[in-house]
């Protein structure tokens, strides 16, 4: 009896890079491995969109488009590439007018890609049905999307197999045009039964000529199992990925779902061998990038908080840098208080980076005292309509604090309604530079914003961490070796006549600096650096890095300073990157104001002085990294 062939779409190259690397990859460092992936029959990949366009520009100092080419001219003309749009938010995290969603599915066509994966983390209709059509007349196949999580235990209402039907009945109903259905599970938290049910009743209303998908991760341990109960009910294809991308936060690998159907009905049709063959390639291309812990195990928080594995690296990497790696437990935990209260919007992007951001603040700065601008504005309907209604009183919460009313309306009009999101807007900020408005420059530009604008610019920040092992004074790296993270440019060769790598101990915190070629990287973060003897003025300094800033910005404030001591000092709450400085010397500031913008966590983050004062002194600048507990202002 033949075996029934089960469709695989690799997820390596996109899904894979996201969950465990944070989406940070560089094109050229992959495309070896996708060649042998190829080689070993693979004919469907998932190549772009989702975390992985923004990273490029974030973090690789490259251009999306330009990968999106590279991949499409290594795999061939008949392979079908597929990428994740985020509905009305297309692949960043803020929803989009008509003319950007429009830009999006064409210029993804212009680029080589087949397929685009839809979805909407609320499962809104509404924001499924546009875009759909956009993608669908730019001549790409629509994979429209139902977004699936477990809820946590405790909680009820939304997310049984009914609901996820009804909401494929919305989508008949409406007429949205699409080739194959999904099942989307990004934090991997439904269980089998569930899985079963969703398919079975799905098979039944489609009938037997519909291609259904099923996605999910391995980061709560059963997604095998749910594939297996997903087979059995009729689904036609799943995702997998290929070590060392696989597994833990990411999907099942291909040979252990082989594995697993060895002795079914059901058959991966490819040669196991020539799979492991490319997994060779795979891990050699990867073997020099930084491999976070977290990323590689199954989490048994995750049913409580439903964490996906593409947002929980790129979330506790961004910990990692900002010191509060510590806090990770503590803010997954939050999450289901967060969820439940928000409406049980799925938890996936940009609803899981919401949830993550409002859990975050209920741990840093208490429960529901700061709401975050995501999450605000989802409960009070901005990105559409949640599963159930959110919690009352985070609604009111928000509103006062966002100063935004609660809305039904449709979120695409609303951004319509917005100039600042016209293409027309866009087109004027890039000619106001002196930048070609071409339609990719435009479409970098509205999902990217002033980062956009600073790529185009030659602006090219260098994000991606990989390994690099340098000696300790005297030479020699075997066992007296340590290895560290580099995040700048050239990683892996800065371990060269290394000057020597410590653990620094300043202000009851530890520091893993490595001095090496003129650059010191401190917890993964490079500086340039010199060293000369200290004069005694200098011997005031505290030498904590927060007094070091202040040596490079006392232009901002000394003189002030310097007319009279100060009584107060204003710090960070939270590790940042300081965006704008809102107060000037000689300010007079009440308690509660708001002093320093800071960037954390794919937020802006308003840092307020707990106490009154006047402003003596600044001792921080724009683009300056602050950890928690740095000094920001003096006061008197």
């Amino acid at each position: 009896m033949a075996k029934k062939r089960v469709s695989v779409m690799n997820t390596a190259f996109r899904d894979g890079f996201q969950s465990v690397y944070g989406a940070r990859v560089r094109t050229a460092d992959f495309l070896p491995a996708l060649e042998a992936a190829k080689a070993a029959g693979f004919t469907h990949f998932e190549a772009g969109g989702g975390a992985r366009f923004q990273s490029l520009y974030l973090y690789c100092q490259e251009d999306a488009f330009d990968m999106m080419d590279a991949f499409r001219a290594t795999v061939g003309p008949e392979a079908n590439l597929q990428t994740l749009a985020r509905g009305v938010s297309v692949v960043g995290l803020d929803s989009q007018c008509s003319d950007v969603i429009d830009l999006h599915a064409r210029l993804f066509k212009r680029h080589g890609m087949t397929t685009i994966r839809n979805f909407d983390a609320l499962n809104d209709v509404r924001n499924l049905a546009f875009s759909g059509r956009c993608i669908a007349n730019a001549g790409l196949r629509h994979e429209v999307v139902v977004t699936l999580m477990e809820l946590p235990p405790g909680c009820e209402g939304a997310h049984a197999a009914e609901d996820y039907v009804a909401v494929l009945e919305s989508i008949l109903d409406d007429g949205v045009p699409f080739h194959s259905v999904c099942f989307k599970d990004a934090s991997g938290t439904v269980v089998p039964n569930k899985a079963y049910d969703t398919i079975r009743l799905a098979r039944r209303r489609l009938g037997d000529d519909v291609h259904i998908r099923l996605h999910t991760h391995e980061t709560a341990g059963v997604s095998v199992s749910v594939y297996l109960a997903a087979l059995e009910a009729g689904v036609d294809g799943i995702d997998l990925a290929m070590a060392p991308v696989s597994g833990g936060t990411s999907q099942p690998d291909w040979i252990v779902m082989w594995h697993a159907l060895r002795g079914t009905e059901f058959d991966l049709g490819l040669d196991p061998d020539r799979v492991l063959e490319a997994e060779e390639v795979f891990k050699t291309c990867m073997r020099d990038y930084f491999l976070p812990p977290e990323a590689t195990a199954v989490e048994p928080l995750t049913p409580y908080s439903p964490m996906p594995g593409g947002a929980l690296t790129a979330n506790s990497q961004m910990m990692r840098d900002a010191g509060t790696l510590d806090r990770l437990p503590t803010v997954i935990r939050a999450m289901g208080e967060v969820v439940r209260r928000g409406g049980f919007g799925t938890s996936v992007t940009p609803v899981s980076q919401f949830y993550f951001q409002q859990a975050y603040n209920n741990v840093i700065f208490g429960p529901w005292q700061r709401i975050a601008e995501g999450y605000g504005r989802m409960v009070l309907g901005y990105f559409g309509r949640t599963p159930v209604p959110p919690d009352p009183e985070v609604v009111r919460r928000a509103s006062e604090q966002l100063s935004l009313e609660p809305t039904t309306r449709n979120p695409r009009e609303i951004d319509d309604e917005n100039p600042k999101k016209s293409l027309a807007h866009h087109r004027a900020r890039l000619v106001e530079r002196g930048l070609e408005p071409s339609d990719e420059a435009l479409f970098i530009v509205s999902c990217l914003g002033d980062k956009g604008l600073a790529f185009l610019e030659g602006e090219r920040p260098d994000g991606v961490r990989k390994v690099v092992r340098t000696e300790r004074p005297g030479g020699g790296t075997g066992g007296g070796g340590r290895t560290g993270v580099d995040t700048g440019s050239g990683a892996g060769s800065r371990g060269e006549a290394s000057e020597g790598a410590y653990r620094v101990r300043l202000g009851g915190r530890d520091y893993d600096v490595v001095l090496a070629d003129g650059q010191a990287t401190v917890n993964g973060r490079v500086y340039d650096y010199t060293m000369s003897e200290r004069t005694a003025a200098a011997g005031a300094s505290s030498g904590t890095p927060a007094d070091e800033s202040a040596s490079r910005a006392t232009a901002t404030g000394g003189a002030a300073a310097a007319a009279g001591s100060a009584r107060e000092t204003v710090r960070a709450d939270l590790a940042g990157q300081v965006k704008r400085i809102v107060v000037h010397v000689g300010d007079a500031i009440a308690a509660g104001d708001v002093v320093v913008l800071v960037e954390a966590l794919k937020m802006e983050i308003e840092l307020r002085s707990p106490v009154a004062g006047t402003v003596t002194r600044i001792r921080v600048h724009p683009e300056e990294r602050v950890e928690a507990g740095d000094i920001l202002l003096e006061l008197a």
